[in-house]
């Protein structure tokens, strides 16, 4: 097999996946690509337009399609979305095909994070804290089982989760 230069950032929402990943695509001279995003892009509507129309099996079915195509690609870092990894093919594919790093935060800092984000399916009209405490629960094994890294980004800066992930990387190159 060839050698695998992909990152896939995997993680709930408000983790911070597209921005930590904007910028170390930037770093490392990789393209971003953000799996939310070529599903609008490719759709013309927003996700919460998706879920309306589709329900959440709908998007996740187009969220599959998205992860198949980008995994084939070399030299990318891609944000996934939360429940990417819901799927076992998305959790083959992942781990097949790049490094995945887990980005962890806590309930209480997704909770802060998301608290006021009008544009997340899984967040509308309901306690979005318990909401978060179930998908983490849910989810938390399904991420843990595929990371090549878990970096927990709690309360710090994202130059000090960029370097942390930079850190792990080149031990992982020198391995």
């Amino acid at each position: 097999m060839a050698e695998v230069n992909n990152i896939f950032f995997i993680g709930l929402m408000g983790a911070g996946k597209t921005t930590i990943g904007k910028i170390l695509a930037k770093h490392l001279n990789k393209h971003f690509y953000d799996t939310d995003v070529e599903i609008e892009k490719r759709t013309g509507v927003k996700i919460p337009v998706i879920f309306e129309l589709e329900g959440e099996a709908g998007f996740r079915k187009r969220e599959t399609t998205v992860i198949q195509e980008l995994t084939g690609l070399d030299n990318i870092v891609m944000a996934t979305g939360g429940g990417a990894v819901i799927a076992a093919e998305n959790r083959e594919l992942l781990s097949t095909y790049g490094t995945v790093i887990y980005l962890r935060a806590n309930v209480n800092e997704l909770w802060h994070r998301t608290r006021n984000d009008k544009h997340r399916p899984l967040l509308q009209n309901v306690d979005i804290r318990a909401k978060l405490e179930q998908l983490y629960a849910e989810r938390n094994p399904l991420y843990t089982e595929i990371a090549t890294h878990v970096i927990d980004t709690g309360n710090q800066p994202v130059s000090s989760i960029i370097a942390k992930i930079e850190s792990a990387l080149d031990l992982k190159l020198h391995e």
